[in-house]
C-alpha cells in the first residue's frame, strides 16, 4: 500500500492508517510510516524482550518485529498468514509493527481527534494519544514512542545529554512549551529548568498554546509572557505545524522563536517546518540539542 504525506503544511490535518489488531481499530499517522509489507516470519533474537518477535532484512536494513497483538492483547496469534508489517521510522529509528491487517488511510483534522481522559492515562502509563470516531465506529490512536521506549529506554528523551549544563546562569525567559504527553511534559519542564531556564509555561496541545498566545495579546502582555516556544507536531486539537504557522503569520506574534521538537522531524517533516516558519527542528531523544538551540535563539 502507498503511504502519502500531505504536502500542504500548517493546515491541521493529518492522514491516519487504520489497521487491525485483536478485532480492535488501532490508527498510526502515515507520517511515521515508510511501507507497509505482507508478513514473513522473522528471525528470533534470543534474550529479546517479550514483545519483540524478531528481526528481518527486507532490503539491506535489519528492522525488528515488534508484536502489537500480545502488546497489546497479552497474546499472540496463532493464524499469521494474512498479516502484515507496518515499518515505521520514528526518533530516528526503524522499527516493524506486526498487525492483524491494513484497513486503509484516512484523512482527518486534529480537532477531531479526542483526548484519552485521566482514567485511560493511568498516572502516564496510558499508550493511546487521541481517539477518534469515524463512520460509526472508535479508532485508538497508538502512542508508538511510548510502546518502543517502554521496551529500550535509551530510545526515550537522553536527559543525561544535559547534566554538564547544571551549574549555568539562572535566567527567567518565558518560555510556551507544548506537548501533549504528561509525561513528555514533565521531562521536557523539568530538563529546560535544570538547564537553567525556570520560567516554563506548559500547555498540553497547540490549541492551549494558541488560546494562551491570543490571550497574551489581548492583554498587551506578549513579551512578558513568551519569547520562545516549543512545540511537538502530533497533538489532539491542534498540531505543531498549525500552530507555528498562525504564529508566524501574526504580525505580533512573529518575531517570538518557535523551536520544533518531535519525533517526526525527518528530511520530509523538515522541510514541512520551514516552509512556515520555523526557527529550529530537533527530534525528540536529543534533550542536549534542543537546550543548545533555545541558548542560540535566546542567548545572543
Amino acid at each position: 500500500m502507498e503511504t502519502n504525506i500531505l504536502l500542504e503544511s500548517g493546515t491541521n490535518e493529518l492522514e491516519i492508517l487504520e489497521f487491525m489488531v485483536g478485532g480492535n481499530s488501532y490508527g498510526i499517522n502515515v507520517a511515521k510510516i515508510r511501507e507497509i509489507l505482507p508478513y514473513k516470519q522473522p528471525t528470533p533474537i534470543p534474550n529479546a524482550h517479550p514483545l519483540i518477535e524478531g528481526i528481518f532484512m527486507p532490503r539491506d536494513q535489519i528492522i525488528t518485529i515488534i508484536n502489537l497483538s500480545k502488546c497489546l492483547t497479552g497474546q499472540s496469534k496463532m493464524d499469521v498468514t494474512s498479516d502484515m508489517y507496518i515499518v515505521t521510522n520514528f526518533n530516528q529509528l526503524n522499527v516493524g509493527f506486526h498487525v492483524d491487517s491494513v484497513v486503509g488511510i484516512q484523512r482527518i483534522s486534529w480537532a477531531d481527534i479526542a483526548k484519552p481522559d485521566a482514567t485511560l492515562e493511568n498516572s502516564g502509563n496510558g499508550i493511546a494519544t487521541g481517539i477518534i470516531k469515524l463512520t460509526g465506529k472508535l479508532i485508538v490512536i497508538l502512542d508508538f514512542e511510548k510502546i518502543v521506549s517502554d521496551i529500550s529506554p535509551d530510545t526515550g528523551l537522553k536527559v543525561s545529554a544535559i547534566d554538564h549544563l547544571t551549574n549555568r546562569v539562572r535566567n527567567d525567559i518565558p518560555i510556551l512549551t507544548a506537548e501533549d504527553s504528561p509525561l513528555l511534559r514533565k521531562l521536557i519542564h523539568d530538563c529546560l529548568v535544570k538547564a537553567g531556564y525556570t520560567n516554563i509555561i506548559s500547555a498540553v496541545n497547540g490549541q492551549e498554546a494558541w488560546d494562551l498566545l491570543e490571550k497574551y495579546k489581548s492583554e498587551g502582555t506578549v513579551e512578558e509572557n513568551v519569547q520562545c516556544v516549543i512545540t511537538d507536531i502530533e497533538m489532539p486539537q491542534m498540531d505543531g505545524h498549525r500552530l507555528t504557522k498562525l504564529i508566524k503569520t501574526d504580525d505580533e506574534l512573529k518575531h517570538i522563536p518557535v523551536v520544533i521538537f518531535s519525533s517526526l522531524v525527518n528530511d520530509e517533516m523538515r522541510r514541512k517546518g520551514e516552509s512556515i516558519g520555523a526557527d529550529a527542528q530537533l527530534s525528540k531523544p536529543e534533550i542536549g540539542l534542543l537546550v543548545e538551540a533555545i541558548d542560540k535563539l535566546l542567548l545572543k
